[in-house]
This record gives C-alpha cells, structure tokens and sequence, in this order.
C-alpha cells in the first residue's frame, strides 16, 4: 500500500501542476510541498492561486509555492505561460498535466473547440509540447497525464471536435479523457523513438469527492455515485497522481490508478488498459490532429 508515507525528499526538483487549486491538483501539489518540492500551481487565475498557495501554506510543507496563470481554454494563454516559464525556470522535473472540466453545458474554447475536448486533452498537448525542450534539458524528468475510468465509455469522433453534429456532456468527457490516455502513450513511444531521457506516464484518480461534477444535475449525479459506489478522499485519489510522479518504480507508457474495485478505489498500482487505449492508430491520427490545431511539433 503506497502512501505519502513513501514519498522520498523531493528537495530541489520542480514541478508544475495545473488546475492545482482545487481537487486532486490541489492534493497533488500539497502532497509535493509537503515533500520539499518547488511547486508551480498553475491556475486560471492569479486569484485562485494564491487561494490554493495560502491553504497549502497552512497546513505546512517544506517546499516552495510559485503561482502560476494558465487559462487551458485558449492556446494564446497556454503559449504566453510556457514563454514566460521558460524564461524564468531553468528545469522542470516534472509536469502533472491534471486541469481538467467534466460535463458542462455546450460551450467552446476560445478558437472554437468543444471545451472538454481542448481543456482536458489539446491545450495539455500544446502546453506539454512548449515545455518539452525544457523537460528534455532535465535529468530523468517526467510528465504524467490525468486520465479517468471514464476513457472506457470513450471513442474519437474526429469529425465532432468542434461540436459540429451534436453535443452530449459525459460523450465529450470519455472521449477528452481517451484523448489523454492516447496521448500519454504515443508520447511515449516517440520519446523512445528519439531515444531522450524524458518519461511519459499516464494517471486516473479512481472515484472521489471532488467539485469537479458541479455541473453535473443532482439526478446524474446520484446515479453516478450509484453506479460508481463510494466516492474516496481527495487526498487519496491523488496518491495515484503522486506515484508516477515521484516513484522510482514507475515507467513510462504505462497507467497508474487505484488497485481495487476495478480501478475505483484503492492504493496506487499499474492498471491494465483496455484495448481502446493502446489503439496505436487511433493514437497515431489524434496526435497529428493535435499537431494541425495547434501548430505544436514534439519531440524533435
């Protein structure tokens, strides 16, 4: 059973994590504070993180707390954040790719894509591809994507990106959260391919008591929870983010979540991915459907 109780020293190693004010991305970053590490919480807003930076602050840590302002619903704003995090980091040990929204009304990016489709998965793309120079510079640096149990429910509709034929909330959230499995993979097998030092890993938080469902109706979300059972501690959800970010035993191209009720609940260990996860085809075209939008290339 890993808890934070494993967790080495993580003094002197950076991390960024988005949607790190609230949630799992809130426990995620607590959790490596509380470690030593340098944290950038990187939030819609300058408000919303020094929120998340005072409550963290609060309940102590030896580490450091850096705000961050990245608004994942539109790429101007991802590539202004990468610029100004180049410029002022020398390193990155590690990219927790977590923000994410789940089930809300019809609604779009700011260049037009389903919101779930480009907070959850494109933006993250973008975002992981202008920091890869700078995760390629760090010794054994790590970027770990947050998928869901969702993805099982989930398909690429490539001809539905930008809502084009219909909308359905929880369709868009399988399909955003297939989207970063995919990714998390292919990313993988391409630093492989260019033999760099980087590791890609890919995460799902099982059940938890989150805001993330505010969206959600009281109905679905009861029957959610009916479906699904008990809902975990936030901060138990995100041990399954913080082990493939700081474990020596974790690997690349491969998904880290709760060990019981097939994936729901539990302790962090590898998961067996069902076969729409290692579609290497479906892989394949996502990514260069990725690269086409957001003129992002990686690894090079």
């Amino acid at each position: 059973m890993w808890t934070k109780a494993n967790m080495s020293d993580q003094s002197g190693k950076t991390f960024l994590v988005t949607g790190a004010n609230s949630g799992i991305g809130y426990e995620t970053a607590l959790g490596l504070y509380e470690a030593g590490a340098t944290v950038i919480v990187a939030c819609r807003s300058k408000e919303k993180a020094d929120e998340a930076i005072s409550g963290m602050k609060k309940q102590g840590g030896k580490g450091k707390l850096e705000p961050g302002v990245l608004d994942l619903s539109d790429l101007d704003s991802v590539r202004d954040f990468a610029d100004i995090f180049l410029k002022t980091h020398s390193k990155l040990d590690v990219l927790v790719n977590n923000a994410g929204v789940m089930v809300p009304p019809a609604s779009k990016t700011r260049q037009g894509y389903e919101l779930q489709f480009g907070v959850n998965f494109l933006e993250h793309f973008a975002l992981t591809g202008y920091l890869y120079p700078l995760l390629k510079k760090t010794p054994q640096s790590r970027i770990v994507t947050v998928s869901s149990m969702a993805y099982l429910r989930g398909a690429i509709d490539f001809e539905n990106l930008r809502s084009e034929k219909d909308y359905d909330d929880f369709r868009e959230y399988a399909q955003s959260k297939l989207g970063n499995l995919l990714f998390a993979l292919e990313l993988q097998r391409r630093i492989t391919a260019h033999g760099d030092s980087v590791t890609s890993i890919a995460a799902q938080p099982g059940a938890n008591e989150t805001n993330l469902a505010r969206s959600m109706s009281e109905e679905a979300y009861q029957s959610a929870k009916q479906r699904i059972g008990a809902l975990m501690p936030m901060a138990q959800g995100a041990l399954s983010i913080l082990y493939p970010s700081v474990s020596p035993d974790a690997h690349g191209g491969r998904l880290y979540g709760p060990d019981g009720d097939n994936g729901y609940r539990g302790y962090p260990a590898e998961a067996v991915m069902a076969p729409v996860a290692t579609d290497e085809a479906t892989a394949r075209k996502l990514w260069e459907k990725a690269e086409e939008i957001t003129g992002v290339r990686f690894p090079d």
